[in-house]
């Protein structure tokens, strides 16, 4: 049995179950006691129990067991679930959470929060008839066998972990330090400016007989209890100028080592490597990991691994050691779960492999014609063959799409917490939850709507009485919206509240220097200057929002996806925050275009028409395409193409959303299926262009960014300055 495989089994399992739970919780809080709702968070909870009995963690056993046994008086009768009960397990069911999250980077052996923990266990008895003994959640032993961590494995396990809260040094100065000009004694006195010498021991064991005495030899050595906030870099930098010609042991405190071990399982998983995990949680000096890789480096092969060398010369206590391994294999297990279980209908699943077995079929024709020579037969087995690939490439990216409701599901959750520290009276409305898009981009898409969903109640939604005095409903809505449109998807937040203020935005923007006194701006323009880095108009910071950052976070992240963010608003009446982003990162259909001898691809979702210009047609910003103007950009211009001779060229017309441009190019190739590759960090700056494809004939095509593209022509055509411009009339 894999066990990683079983974990990543649990850790899907029990994140799906607390979602179960925290709905049913809601829908209680909303719609009132429901039996078969309580045995189902009962059933949820006792799952999550059995399943982590199954890999011993016990952590999770215990406090689940808790949770499990006050669910078991709920659901008898003997205890009523009332407002406060409910948010205790609402809050219990977060904890778990992160008892869950803990597994997932194998570190469980850490309590997330031992306050909480405590905390809600405390409460959770004094709901109980006889309060049940919580069991602490297990802390790291003082001699942890590392060779249980599955990566970087310690053979050997020695040291001592320092007992007290004083550090403790062990400086051994070589013979020659006084020849060197050295005055240990003077580090000593140095020493006493980062904290309190508690005690001192002077090492007398290398004193030799009296006729073998030098006086310019050192034969002392030190043992000091010291007492200090300081780090472990800051100690041994006391000792700098004579670290060369001493044999210097450092060993932190009994609470530094806490202090080291939450700090590493808080690191971000970019330190990878055993050394830089230890050397950035603190415990380790860049000096001693140093001693340590030379040591590795000389050792006979195989040389022992790092972790036990790190025991052995007693630089880092055995706990630190073990968890800086669990971490370390943390960031590559994420690595290959993440995104493992992916729930696929079976109909979608069975329609591939029937597609599968029908390519089997088509290759097999393909092959017997060629063996044949029969060039009718051929053809006819390529195109079966071109067809079915094309089939399976919609079905296998079928699997990925995942419904939006996905993200939409934490949302009541977090407008309940909100709207009661708010003291405000909020609905939420979803609507459009089965809408599908690419799973990569699920996750992606959580952050920059949780920021919209909390500025929308905190600065959008009033108070209940200002809601009456302003003519409104006494409970505020929010919306969350979503919906497919043009080869995109859109996701709308939108509230019912008081609406941006243009007149103080636009005052805010000229104080912080965005816009010129003499500039004038639409709406729209206006509007889109709350997604300045640091743009807030709020008063007051809350623990919400008002600081400045957020939707400036909401505006880049949505732009890495591709998709572009607009807001919509009523002063008075609320606002809407509309999301527009590519179904998918993968494979498009395309509509390949050529100008000089450049191709060019554009979404195929996105282009409306293709209308011959005609060789005289002089073109300007601005164009009129049966009675309606249209503005157009020249790719030519756009790229610095060299310009054609005597080609007919040729409009592309484009929409994205509301908003119509065209195109001008040379040559319309057609339709064809393009694999998005991502561009490198030198097109990074480059808004025109949203990666790029290979060819059949190898050669690369980019794929234009239709957005920019109509942003572009759009400005240009209100740029034009000359009253009188030709527009060209194509009425065909």
């Amino acid at each position: 049995m894999n066990l990683d495989q079983a974990r990543g089994a649990l850790v899907q399992e029990a994140r799906e179950l607390l979602v179960d739970m925290e709905n049913a919780l809601l829908e209680i809080e909303s719609d009132g006691y429901n039996a078969e709702r309580v045995n189902a968070i009962f059933r949820a909870a006792h799952t999550i129990k059995g399943s982590a009995g199954l890999f011993g963690l016990e952590s999770l056993i215990n406090f689940t067991h808790v949770v499990e046994s006050l669910l078991d008086q709920v659901r008898n009768g003997e205890k009523s679930l009332d407002g406060s009960m409910l948010s205790l397990l609402l809050t219990c069911g977060d904890y778990i959470g992160s008892l869950i999250t803990a597994v997932e980077d194998r570190s469980e052996v850490i309590d997330p929060n031992p306050e909480l923990r405590a905390h809600l266990i405390s409460q959770l008895n004094e709901y109980l008839e006889q309060g049940i003994e919580p069991v602490a959640a297990p802390a790291l032993p003082e001699q942890t066998q590392l060779s249980q961590v599955p990566s970087g494995k310690v053979d050997v396990l020695t040291g001592e972990e320092v007992g007290s809260d004083l550090w403790h040094i062990s400086l051994r100065p070589n013979n020659d330090v006084l020849r060197n000009g050295m005055d240990p004694l003077s580090f000593l006195r140095y020493l006493s400016k980062l904290g309190r010498i508690v005690y001192l021991h002077t090492l007398t064991d290398t004193l030799p007989q009296a006729e073998a005495f030098d006086a310019e030899s050192n034969y002392l050595g030190f043992e000091i209890e010291f007492e200090s906030q300081a780090s472990k870099q800051e100690v041994e930098d006391a000792f700098e100028f004579i670290r060369e010609d001493s044999q210097l042991l450092i060993l932190p405190p009994h609470s530094k080592i806490e202090a080291y071990l939450n700090l590493i399982v808080s690191l971000p998983e970019s330190p990878r490597k055993l050394g830089e995990i230890l050397l950035k949680s603190g415990a380790l000096t860049a000096h001693e990991l140093q001693r340590v890789l030379a040591l590795q480096s000389a050792a006979p092969q195989p040389a022992p691994p790092l972790g036990t060398l790190l025991v052995e010369e007693q630089l880092v206590a055995p706990p630190l050691v073990s968890a800086a391994l669990s971490k370390q294999k943390q960031a590559d297990d994420k690595r290959v779960h993440e995104q493992v279980f992916i729930k696929v209908e079976v109909g979608k699943l069975d329609e591939l492999i029937n597609l599968v077995g029908e390519l089997v079929i088509a290759g097999a024709a393909a092959s017997l014609s060629l063996r044949q020579g029969n060039p009718a037969a051929m053809g006819e087995a390529n195109e079966a063959v071109a067809n079915l690939v094309e089939h399976i490439r919609d079905a296998s990216l079928s699997l990925r799409m995942v419904a939006i409701g996905e993200v939409f599901q934490r949302f009541p959750r977090v407008v309940r917490d909100i709207s009661k520290e708010l003291d405000k009276d909020i609905e939420l409305l979803i609507t459009g939850a089965d809408t599908e898009l690419d799973k990569s981009m699920v996750e992606k898409l959580a952050d920059p709507l949780m920021h919209i969903v909390r500025n929308a109640m905190d600065h959008g939604i009033e108070r209940s009485v200002d809601r009456l005095a302003a003519g409104k409903t006494q409970r505020g809505a929010l919306r969350l919206n979503a919906y497919h449109e043009s080869g995109s998807i859109v996701i709308e937040v939108t509230d019912d509240g008081r609406g941006l203020d243009r007149p103080r935005i636009l005052a805010k923007a000229l104080e912080k220097g965005l816009v010129q006194p003499d500039q004038v701006l639409s709406d729209s323009e206006v509007f889109r200057l709350i997604f300045e880095a640091g743009f807030s108009t709020a008063e007051t910071v809350t623990n919400l929002s008002g600081r400045g950052v957020g939707m400036d976070v909401v505006r880049s992240n949505i732009e890495k996806l591709r998709g572009e963010v607009e807001v919509l608003s009523v002063f008075g009446q609320g606002t809407t925050v509309r999301i527009r982003l590519p179904l998918t990162l993968a494979i498009i259909d395309g509509f390949q275009v050529r100008v000089a001898d450049e191709a060019f691809v554009l979404p195929l979702d996105q282009v409306v028409e293709c209308v011959d210009l005609g060789p005289q047609v002089e073109l300007h910003d601005l164009l009129n395409l049966r009675g309606e103007p249209l503005p157009y950009v020249r790719l030519r211009n756009l790229f610095g193409l060299p310009p054609s001779v005597g080609a007919r060229e040729s409009l592309v017309v484009l929409q994205y959303g509301s908003s119509r441009a065209g195109v001008v190019v040379d040559q319309l190739i057609g339709e064809f299926q393009a694999v998005i590759k991502p561009l490198g960090q030198i097109f990074a700056q480059n808004k025109v262009l949203s990666g790029s494809t290979i060819l059949g004939d190898g050669s690369v095509a980019l794929i234009l960014d239709v957005p920019n593209l109509i942003q572009r022509a759009c400005t240009a055509a209100e740029n034009t300055t000359s009253p009188a411009v030709q527009r060209a009339a194509i009425t065909h």
